[in-house]
């Protein structure tokens, strides 16, 4: 039997919903200015994928990046919601 489709299906699901709270915490501590860094980690992470020889790893690695360099475009929409009063904003920034 083959689980690699059933373990990335559900490292994609983990991935989203850990992305989400990555983002609203990413927006409360540093503010959507602090892009390039969320950038920089989803690179860094989509450019491991393509070095590793394992292709399940490499699967992971691909779906962890691809939903990092989502998540600088959700920085911005989570600004949005903040502003909105959706979300509480940092009261130190």
């Amino acid at each position: 039997m083959n689980f690699h489709g059933l373990v990335m299906g559900s490292i994609m699901i983990l991935a989203i919903g850990l992305g989400h709270m990555l983002v609203i915490k990413w927006e409360y501590y540093w503010g959507s200015r602090s892009w390039p860094g969320m950038l920089a980690l989803g690179l860094l992470v989509v450019i491991s994928s393509t070095l590793v020889d394992n292709m399940l790893l490499s699967g992971c690695f691909g779906i962890l990046g691809a939903t990092l360099l989502w998540g600088v475009h959700e920085l911005f929409r989570q600004k949005k919601r903040v502003e909105r009063g959706w979300f509480p904003g940092n009261p130190k920034r």
